[in-house]
Order: structure tokens, then C-alpha cells, then sequence
């Protein structure tokens, strides 16, 4: 069993090379083989957002406050608020992060699979984020 004390681990600032704008991630596990369970806390400041990316085995998103959005590649961006659950097929390429004006924090989860957990793409434009809500 581990415990990691709160305050224990830092929070470090999101990869310019993943995310647009300001991101905030907190580690909560990554597991040790055989498990393969992945999850950390991730604070979007508004208009920040991940680049397109896939996940082998899939991603689940559950959004503890604020407002943002989401799209999977060809469908029509999404808002998502605190309380929804979004679940990402393995494979499906797909983006997330805060709303134009207002900031929004998730809890992401995904499984590693062969040693990946995600597999980051080109950034997503301002043209694509800022598609109308459908």
C-alpha cells in the first residue's frame, strides 16, 4: 500500500508541446505493472486546452468544477460542466479543456497499454476551438 500525503507531490505547469494556454496538472496514481490505471487532476484556465490526442485503451473525464468544452474529431464541440462524465473510446481522437471565459478542472483517467497512455497530435487551431457550442 502507498499513501501519498496531500501537498506531497507538486503541481507542475502542462507541456507547451500537449496544451494551448495555461493548464495545471496534479498527479493521483500511476500504477505499477501489472496494474495500468492512470489519473491525475488537470485545471484548465480559460481557453486552454489539450492538443488532439488518443488514448489506446480510452479516457474517462469527469469534470469537478467550472465550464468547458469538448469535441471528437468530425463531431461538434461540446460543453461539458462539473458533474458530467464524458467516456473516450480507445482510438477516437478528441481534445478538452476550458471555455472561452470560464476556467474548468477534470479528473482524467486512462489505462497504459504496452508502456503508452496517450498518444498527443498537432494542437488544436483557434478556428476548431472556437466552433460554435452543438
Amino acid at each position: 500500500m502507498e499513501i501519498h500525503a496531500a501537498g506531497s507531490r507538486p503541481t507542475r505547469l502542462a507541456a507547451k508541446e500537449s496544451f494551448t494556454g495555461t493548464v495545471w496538472q496534479d498527479p493521483i496514481i500511476t500504477a505499477q505493472a501489472p496494474a495500468r490505471v492512470n489519473a491525475a487532476r488537470v485545471a484548465f484556465e480559460p481557453g486552454a486546452r489539450t492538443a488532439w490526442h488518443t488514448h489506446p485503451l480510452g479516457q474517462t473525464l469527469y469534470v469537478i468544477a467550472g465550464v468547458g468544452r469538448f469535441q471528437s474529431k468530425g463531431g461538434p464541440v461540446r460543453e461539458i460542466r462539473a458533474g458530467d462524465v464524458v467516456w473516450i473510446p480507445p482510438g477516437e481522437k478528441h481534445w478538452h479543456g476550458g471555455a472561452p471565459t470560464t476556467g474548468m478542472v477534470h479528473i482524467a483517467m486512462h489505462e497504459t497499454l504496452d508502456g503508452n497512455h496517450v498518444t498527443w497530435m498537432e494542437h488544436v487551431t483557434d478556428a476548431e476551438y472556437s466552433e460554435k457550442v452543438g
